[in-house]
């Protein structure tokens, strides 16, 4: 488990030594006696030289109720000037043909939050053997997470799924797209012929009792499933089945979407506890695999002195001497591979990324070429925009933003990677109302040239997401379109009313669907008021490396228009 807590360092670690030592009262264990340790200095003087990076301190061992011990260690992070701090706790217990280890690591650097690392593990006796996917979550991680109020990132990490309706998808999408995430998120449907309390109550949570500390968990309410997954059509969960997103959702791809697995309700039912264990095993691997963060990884290796020497001398001394040096060492020998591992998986990850990078943008590139867009005769690999080719219809247009959608219609040529397919009427009709038709058409320009700089980051797979998201945190230099009027899909109404869903079926080419018609929910917000025009379009950036723009008109039939 890896966590962070916005309390102070001192404050993280009385909370955690209170706990395990309340736990080791239970055990029949005295409590062990406070940690004596110089003081942190957090204003070191500047002029001062920073510290060498030196040997760790050695910590205490202390044999507690036979052959429970606790290891005991702190310091300041190497290299630091004072202001970043560690603090750690092993505890060893016998356990059948082995012993079972817990070690809890509390590190703040010299910025960010307090990190909170806790490591389970069974050593088999003779060999060192791990299996961290039978140890169970510890009951002190049951414990901390309430009292540390830990977060992964954007999420708050919580004992139990926590119920979500539509009011909350927005603030769950985000969390699924934010790159600070570390842990898999679980989103749980619930099926239409169960209730929501019975089904939380008697599926989803026994479901979920091995995920504390390794992962985040939802249950969407039948309001937030159609909510979510009309906005993430590509990373739907419905019908009673639970799915993991791992991090780095990437909405607009459907490509992406295979790499987050789904539990199905079929094999939930048959076995609620062998699922429990199928849908723990992927969080299990990240928490193993994942590198450290900063802090945590600059924690040094374990340094225990031998205890010292009992008021005998006899061979039952001897042997726990000679067992306690064999523990030692293999935690230094542990420790240094554990964490060799950790940076050439780093190095791995970093490098799978960037040829994943390149791999989907010269696939998008070669997909657009095999794909054009009327009137788009710019190749979709491109950056940047440029004019209309000659004798296009907005070959001789003047620059800066149009007056009306009549100039709007003819310029479509200067946006590369924008395709309309719809009917210009609807879109030229608009200049018919005088008093609103420039200032729409000037609205509906920015919208399409922030769709441009958007569609070109996607193709590239820098974008960090859909396109709202693209407005929320629109990057430095380019064109900023309100958040707001960037609208993810459609109510659960107009997706489930045959009539209003059938004028959002709009056209695009074969190569995106066979049928030449696609759904496209996601619109932009011209303007206001009960009949202010909508633009209709689809986001086909992961696949054929372009957005289809199906309607640009007056708004199209809802619940509030006639």
């Amino acid at each position: 488990m890896t966590v962070t807590t916005a309390l102070p360092h001192a404050y993280a670690l009385a909370l955690a030594d209170q706990r395990l030592g309340a736990w080791l009262k239970q055990e029949g264990c005295e409590e062990p006696p406070p940690v004596l340790r110089e003081p942190v200095v957090h204003d070191p003087d500047p002029s001062a030289p920073a510290p060498e990076p030196g040997p760790a301190a050695p910590g205490e061992r202390l044999r507690l109720g036979g052959r429970i011990l606790l290891d005991r260690d702190g310091g300041l992070l190497r290299g630091s000037r004072g202001t970043g701090r560690y603090d750690r706790r092993r505890l060893r217990t016998p356990a059948p043909h082995g012993t079972h280890q817990l070690t809890l690591t509390i590190a703040t650097g010299a910025e960010g939050p307090t990190w909170v690392r806790l490591e389970a593990e069974t050593h088999t006796t003779g060999n060192g053997v791990r299996t961290p996917c039978r140890v169970p979550v510890p009951e002190l991680a049951r414990t901390l997470l309430p009292l540390l109020d830990a977060a992964d990132g954007p999420a708050a990490v919580q004992l139990a799924p926590r119920v979500l309706s539509a009011a909350d998808v927005d603030g769950l999408i985000d969390e699924l797209c934010d790159p600070a995430r570390r842990l898999p998120t679980v989103v749980a449907s619930v099926p239409l012929d169960r209730g929501l309390d019975a089904w939380v109550a008697e599926v989803v949570r026994p479901l979920c009792g091995q995920l504390p500390g390794l992962a985040t968990a939802y249950v969407l309410d039948p309001s937030a499933r159609t909510e979510f997954n009309v906005a993430l059509e590509y990373h739907a969960v419905y019908g009673g089945a639970v799915r993991t997103y791992l991090p780095e959702v990437d909405p607009a791809s459907r490509h992406d979407g295979a790499r987050h697995p789904v539990l199905a309700r079929r094999r939930i039912e048959e076995d609620v506890r062998r699922a429990a264990g199928l849908l723990a095993r992927e969080p299990r691997r990240l928490a193993a695999e994942q590198p450290l963060p900063p802090p945590l990884a600059a924690v040094p290796v374990l340094r225990v002195p031998p205890p010292a020497p009992r008021a005998g001398t006899g061979p039952d001394d001897a042997a726990a001497r000679a067992e306690l040096a064999a523990l030692a060492h293999e935690e230094q020998q542990d420790r240094a591979e554990q964490q060799a591992r950790a940076d050439e998986l780093e190095r791995a990850r970093r490098s799978l990324r960037l040829e994943r990078r390149r791999g989907t943008a010269q696939v998008r590139a070669l997909a657009g070429r095999l794909c054009p867009g009327p009137g788009s005769a710019a190749a979709p690999g491109r950056t940047g925009r440029r004019a209309a080719t000659p004798g296009a219809p907005g070959a001789a247009a003047a620059p800066g933003t149009p007056g009306s959608f009549t100039e709007l219609m003819a310029r479509l040529g200067e946006f590369p990677l924008l395709t309309f397919t719809g009917d210009q009427k609807a879109a030229l009709a608009l200049d018919e109302l005088q008093c609103s038709g420039a200032g729409w058409a000037r609205l509906t320009w920015d919208g399409l040239t922030a769709l441009q700089e958007y569609a070109e980051a996607a193709v590239r797979g820098e974008a960090g997401g859909d396109f709202k998201q693209w407005c929320e945190r629109t990057p430095a230099g380019c064109h900023r379109f309100p958040p707001r009027k960037a609208v993810r899909g459609e109510s659960r109404t107009v997706f489930s009313h045959t009539k209003w869903k059938r004028e959002r079926m709009l056209p695009v080419p074969e190569c995106v669907d066979a049928s030449r018609r696609a759904f496209m929910g996601a619109h932009l917000r011209i303007g206001g008021g009960r009949t202010a025009p909508r633009l209709h379009y689809l986001d086909d950036c992961s696949g054929s490396g372009r957005i289809y723009v199906g309607y640009i008109g007056l708004h199209l039939t809802n619940t509030r228009t006639n």
